[in-house]
């Protein structure tokens, strides 16, 4: 059986996807990182990007998450967002609407959300 870890995906108000994993790619203050199986404790801050899950099972789970926290410990990794979403719940046509009128208003955060969302849905 290969290594796993466990991994909790949560957002602010659901829980967005629980299950076991070979790596996670999440974007810190201080940039891309990677967990595995066994790597060091570590607490982070996660900035807005999205999140690649690679799932035990051989499949990949990306979500699109909007601040928050990583935690691992013990191969139990946390993302406390706050605001996440899977990547197959994103309507492609609504985020797009979203980014030209955030582009309008000059909305830098709505802007920052809305590429997110746009990148997540492109890499799944």
């Amino acid at each position: 059986m290969a290594a796993e870890l466990h991994v909790e995906l949560v957002a602010a108000d659901r829980s967005v996807w629980s299950g076991e994993a070979t790596l996670v790619v999440a974007r810190t203050t201080t940039g891309d990182i990677g967990v595995m199986p066994g790597h060091q404790p570590l607490l982070g801050v996660l900035e807005s990007g999205p999140v690649t899950i690679r799932t035990s099972e051989g499949g990949t789970v990306i979500a699109a998450v909007h601040g928050g926290f990583i935690s691992f410990a013990d191969d139990k990794l946390s993302l406390l967002a706050e605001i996440a979403e899977l990547a197959d719940e994103i309507d492609v046509e609504r985020a797009e609407r979203a980014l030209e009128l955030a582009k309008s208003d000059a909305d830098a955060a709505a802007q920052r959300r809305a590429d997110v969302r746009l990148r997540a849905v492109a890499v799944r």
